[in-house]
């Protein structure tokens, strides 16, 4: 693996490992859109299901976020380390990754079957979603552990620079799942619990398929027990506590989302218009996750050459995989511009929630390649352990989105409040280039040249 990353061209590393790591998350989001396409079609009571679905979204997603926190806080410890010639750590890394995943998944577990009533509640749930909710979110955490050690031990299998590997891991449980939803939804008539039922046990498959291939010979190292070194715990969780807020912190955007369509939309539109949110956010995925693949994909990259101190080629792995996302995002932009009803019809029949449904898409998307920017630059910096630059960068667009959506609705019509991720995308993007060409980049390469390889 070392002497491919100093020998390959960098675009045609980027593509080697991109590639293969979107199209992996690309089947990854296929647990979420095929259970709310299937979902969302169940005669008679698609709608609400449908929403109930969007409202465990933000905890799942806020689960999820674990596995990043350990995965990609573990890979990136372990690619930095090897970039330095430091294979003891380097295998230390990836040991004690597998322990803080296990146990952390099945703590929250423990947590969120304790307090599932009044979590969903607190998320915007009604009477009349929660039987919907509360059922998919009961059987959906059963498989917390299985979810979580399942997708943060595959960053390992992509850091060894096996993207193609990686990306079958993840095609496995699309594929499952996507076979099961029908059997367990329509065939047994198990509605919105077949949905979960089917993903918990494809879930359960990519977990027997990562951890068979890191407890064999073909990785670098190999899976095993360790006890647990707090030095390097600390430096996984300080990596990877960014990917952890940034997931959370767009749960709570998700929630804001949800609270402000229910105050002003009020009991006559409020379901309404949180399942077109659900429906937007699902498309959201489908743009979000692939772009993610192709930055976590090449982030043993940008963490190897950090590591082993070449500015020049961590500029080039920047460009290269900002222009991969940027292409991927001016697809999606156009798509959502020119057939947004197509998509909103895979999730749900009724023309006027598909209308309404799909001009919220358009107006949600207009500011898509700014996206490219800060995935580009943000998981890269992450990659590198450079937080006190990712951070921010990344907050302040955040933070932008959460205003508008608070204060669009205060001047303008209800259906506006869409508006607000065009609005941080655009701005979020100006002043991340900004600050990255002027302070950031120049820092990077002046710490490389003279200190040779340092975590940030």
């Amino acid at each position: 693996m070392v002497h491919e990353f100093d020998k390959i061209p960098i675009p045609r590393l980027v593509l080697k490992l991109g590639i293969p790591a979107m199209f992996a998350q690309f089947f990854n989001i296929l647990y979420s859109i095929m259970d709310r396409a299937f979902v969302g079609n169940i005669a008679g009571e698609g709608e609400l299901a449908l929403a109930g679905i969007g409202i465990c979204a933000p905890v799942l997603t806020a689960v999820t976020s674990i596995s990043s926190l350990v995965g990609i806080g573990g890979a990136s410890v372990m690619s930095i380390s090897i970039g330095k010639k430091d294979y003891e750590t380097a295998r230390l890394a990836m040991n004690h990754a597998a322990k803080l995943l296990f146990g952390l998944s099945v703590a929250v577990t423990v947590l969120l079957m304790l307090g599932m009533k009044p979590l969903l509640y607190a998320l915007g749930c009604s009477d009349t979603m929660y039987p919907y909710a509360g059922s998919y979110f009961r059987i959906y955490i059963t498989g917390t552990v299985a979810a979580l050690c399942g997708t943060g031990m595959n960053q390992f299998i992509l850091a060894f620079g096996n993207a193609r590997r990686g990306m079958f891991a993840v095609m496995i449980g699309a594929v499952v799942n996507t076979i099961l939803d029908p059997v367990f939804i329509y065939g047994f008539h198990m509605g919105i619990q077949g949905a979960a039922v089917a993903t918990v046990i494809a879930q359960v498959c990519v977990l027997f398929y990562v951890v068979s291939y890191l407890l064999s010979d073909k990785p670098p190292f190999r899976l095993g027990y360790t006890y647990l070194n707090p030095g390097i715990v600390r430096q996984i969780l300080s990596i990877g506590c960014l990917p952890f807020f940034i997931m959370l912190f767009d749960n709570l955007l998700v929630i804001a989302l949800n609270f402000t369509l229910r105050k002003y939309g009020q009991d006559a539109m409020g379901d309404t218009y949180i399942s077109c949110a659900s429906i937007v956010q699902s498309f959201m995925v489908l743009v979000f996750y692939p772009a993610q693949g192709i930055t976590t994909g090449c982030g043993t990259l940008y963490s190897y050459h950090y590591g082993a101190g070449h500015p020049d080629k961590v500029m080039q792995i920047f460009k290269s995989v900002f222009c991969l996302c940027a292409g991927y995002m001016l697809l999606l932009c156009v798509a959502a511009q020119m057939i947004p009803e197509v998509f909103a019809r895979i999730f749900i029949k009724e023309e006027k929630l598909i209308v309404l449904s799909a001009s919220c898409i358009q107006k949600y998307t207009l500011g898509l390649l700014g996206v490219a920017v800060q995935y580009a630059i943000v998981d890269g910096l992450t990659a590198m352990g450079q937080l006190r630059f990712a951070l921010p960068i990344s907050f302040f667009r955040k933070i932008l989105y959460l205003v508008c959506v608070f204060v669009i609705p205060v001047f303008c019509s209800l259906e506006n409040v869409f508006y607000a991720e065009t609005i941080s995308d655009i701005v979020g993007a100006s002043i991340t280039v900004i600050v990255f060409v002027l302070v950031i980049a120049p820092g990077l390469r002046e710490k490389m040249k003279s200190s040779g390889s340092l975590m940030g």
